[in-house]
């Protein structure tokens, strides 16, 4: 017996040694975890139900240089109900008045509000929702309303916001406008345009706002201010101009659908300035419809045809090998060189005619001829003049993606004995439509080359923050003999050339046709189609814009797909409008005349900038100028949504203002 009771007192030993260290090593867990860990996972326990979470900035405006807007951010609210948070009494006391005012906004009956509203309480639904994609003004009412108004903890009222990219005047210069987002099969920010070009400019510094998590992986926030407000980003200034943007887009847009085109562009430019006043990239979509997917003018680089011929004649006429006068044989419309045939488009040629008319023409055979007869010898001297015109290079456009230029040289592997012939006539060079116009543009500037810019101004606000001059590229592209030549040729042209149909008596325009042959090497015939185009300026005489039109693929069946019959109707179409539909007179009559709606516009606006208040003014109906001047006079910030006068303002007349508030208009 006492040999059992001696077994059973050391397992009890045994069983109080164990119970005795496995308390040690709770208690020295525990001191350890409070003490030593304490600050991780109290971090993490945070984490887990507490976290901050991103605002983003509101992005820049982008303008167009009329002052329209081409991209805004609209912010969108959506408005959710945390139906614990308000006490009994207040909940019971503001319900019914709240349900009616949510009536009034949204598209159900009060008694629905009433009875959401009440079910939500019973479950304990601390993330209910309201409404989602509220307009500013639509959000500033309901926060305004009975019990939301006492704010997130005593009323119940959560407010997310998210900001929404909208371009108001629609698909038109979309894909110049472009985007900058994040792709979500990737994860990786992308984008096109000025809006990815200028990102740097445009985006704003992001917020913070604390929230905390609650039932259902759902994150409510913590406070009604954020940790860090968000920061807007600048405005951009672009060069486009809606008006000409407008009829450059549905001059193009109609050529297309008339000949069934794959695709096509437009661009025109300020000839002095090279600021792009219009752009449009239409390519076919299945359904037959046409939309702005690639940037053709910037990003395709392709054969140009005869308007390539422009660089043979100031070459020419530069090194004085010849003159407009010099006489060629045409030869019956047929020249062989290494046994390959260099046509006209003229079945039996020209005869013997200028290297003028055989330019004014397009004769491929003048034009072949001159350039190989005089450079035969030495082609690097034709290949230096096309360098030194800048179209072995890219322009250096803040866009991504540019088309890269291929200029052969007799240095090169690939070089044969038909490369110069046929670089004579547009053939076995590539460039951009851009870049054409670039030479074109500078012909036309009095032989100052300028680059094209698309954005001329960064802004926040009023206030300046980078302006961009224009670029001269080459102060002087040839001699002032050269270029009187030359601009004489380019404006017959149209005046007794291949672009004779583009002629008008009334209105002087100067340019040159192409016609090129695309994929002739590739799958045969059938693989081979045609791109027609346009490069010129206007007026002739003192020209304003330069402009080119390049339409790809147009339907051949009734044999028209040549430059003057496909394109040229776009640019005359573009230049006739620009001048004869533009908001300007030439004479300016009785300029000290009274306007009496003049008069009580200004009287009107004079009165409410004049008066002393501290509440907000009632703005509707005045124009949007005269409102945002009279605002920021108020110290508020003043935001537009759209153009003309204004038909809403979020902040109600009557309001104290407050230092710094930001204030929506909506225009129309």
């Amino acid at each position: 017996m006492a040999v059992d009771d001696k077994h059973i007192s050391y397992r009890i030993y045994l069983v109080a040694v164990f119970i005795f260290v496995m308390a040690i090593a709770i208690v020295v867990k525990l001191t350890n975890i409070q003490w030593v860990e304490g600050d991780y996972y109290r971090k993490l326990a945070k984490q887990r139900t507490v976290r901050n979470f991103v605002i983003p900035a509101n992005k820049g405006n982008i303008y167009s240089a009329d002052g329209s807007l081409l991209a805004t951010s609209i912010p969108n609210y959506e408005i959710r109900f945390d139906a614990k948070a308000p006490k009994t009494e207040t909940f019971e006391k503001h319900v019914k008045a709240l349900s009616d005012s949510l009536a009034t906004v949204l598209d159900r009956p009060g008694g629905y509000y009433e009875q959401e509203l009440r079910k939500a309480r019973a479950n304990k639904n601390r993330y209910y929702l309201i409404a989602r994609k509220l307009s500013y003004t639509d959000y500033v009412k309901i926060k305004g309303f009975p019990l939301f108004n006492l704010g997130a903890f005593k009323g119940g009222i959560i407010v997310e916001q998210e900001t929404v990219r909208k371009h108001p005047i629609g698909k038109i210069a979309e894909r110049t406008i472009g985007y900058d987002r994040i792709d979500p099969a990737t994860g990786v920010e992308v984008g096109k345009g000025i809006e990815w070009a200028f990102k740097s400019y445009l985006n704003g510094k992001d917020g913070k706002i604390l929230k905390q998590k609650i039932a259902k992986g759902q994150w409510k926030p913590i406070r009604d201010v954020n940790e860090v407000d968000p920061i807007d980003g600048y405005d951009v200034i672009s060069t486009i101009d809606v008006f000409i943007q407008d009829i450059a887009h549905h001059a193009l847009l109609k050529q297309l659908e008339d000949y069934e085109a794959d695709h096509g562009c437009v661009v025109v430019m300020e000839t002095e300035t090279g600021y792009v006043k219009a752009i449009s990239n239409l390519g076919r979509m299945e359904d037959g419809s046409y939309e702005e997917t690639t940037n053709y003018a910037v990003a395709e680089s392709h054969e140009p045809g005869s308007t390539f011929k422009l660089v043979d004649l100031m070459a020419i006429l530069e090194d004085k090998v010849a003159d407009t006068s010099t006489v060629y044989d045409s030869h019956g419309g047929v020249v062989k060189y290494y046994g390959r045939s260099v046509r006209d488009s003229h079945t039996g040629g020209y005869g013997k005619i200028s290297l003028a008319r055989g330019f004014e023409l397009s004769s491929n055979t003048v034009m072949v001829q001159a350039v190989y007869n005089n450079y035969k010898s030495n082609p690097s001297k034709f290949v230096d003049h096309i360098r030194n015109f800048g179209l072995n290079k890219t322009l250096g456009l803040h866009f991504q993606g540019e088309g890269r230029a291929i200029i052969p040289h007799p240095k090169d592997k690939n070089w044969s004995g038909v490369s110069l012939p046929w670089m004579a006539f547009g053939y076995g060079v590539s460039v951009t439509p851009m870049q054409t116009l670039t030479l074109y543009n500078a012909v036309a500037n009095n032989g100052v080359m300028v680059k094209p810019q698309f954005v001329s101004e960064i802004k926040e606000w009023n206030k300046t923050i980078k302006k961009f001059d224009t670029e001269v590229m080459n102060s002087s592209i040839c001699s002032p003999e050269t270029l009187k030549k030359v601009r004489a040729v380019l404006q017959n042209v149209v005046k007794k050339g291949t672009g004779s149909k583009l002629y008008s008596k009334d209105f002087s325009m100067a340019g040159k046709t192409g016609t090129a042959m695309v994929n002739y090497g590739k799958a045969g015939r059938e693989g081979m189609y045609y791109a027609s185009s346009f490069a010129g300026y206007f007026p002739a005489d003192h020209p304003k814009y330069s402009c080119i039109v390049v339409v790809h693929k147009p339907n051949t069946a009734n044999n028209n797909y040549y430059g003057a019959d496909v394109a040229g109707p776009v640019f005359k179409r573009i230049a006739q409008k620009i001048f004869t539909d533009a908001p300007s007179t030439n004479k300016i009559k009785q300029l000290d005349s009274r306007v009496p709606k003049q008069d009580s516009s200004y009287e009107k606006y004079t009165t409410e900038v004049n008066k002393k208040t501290n509440q907000v003014p009632n703005l509707k109906g005045m124009p949007g100028m005269d409102a945002i001047a009279l605002l920021e006079n108020l110290d508020l910030k003043v935001k537009v949504i759209g153009v003309g006068k204004v038909k809403k303002q979020s902040i109600q007349p009557g309001q104290t203002i407050s230092k710094n508030t930001t204030i929506v208009l909506e225009l129309s």
